[in-house]
């Protein structure tokens, strides 16, 4: 487990894509809050490894390869 915060991805989504983003990434994180998804976006919370493939998997299919580090 790790602890990456994934903000640079983040605001590199098209606006009319950030919603869409947000439930694809909710649901690979497995967080039912959005606080717990803040966590997770900020790097306050521990990553697993399915986890980071999924979220480097969901960047990629925006076209976003820069995704790990803040803001």
């Amino acid at each position: 487990m790790t602890k990456q915060a994934f903000q640079k991805g983040w605001y590199r989504i098209p606006y009319g894509k950030v919603s869409e983003a947000r439930i694809r990434l909710i649901a690979a994180l497995g967080v039912t809050t959005y606080q717990a998804f803040r966590n997770h976006l900020k790097g306050e919370a521990e990553h697993t490894e399915e986890q980071i493939n999924a979220i480097e998997e969901i960047f990629k299919s925006y076209g976003i390869t820069e995704i790990w580090g803040t803001v």
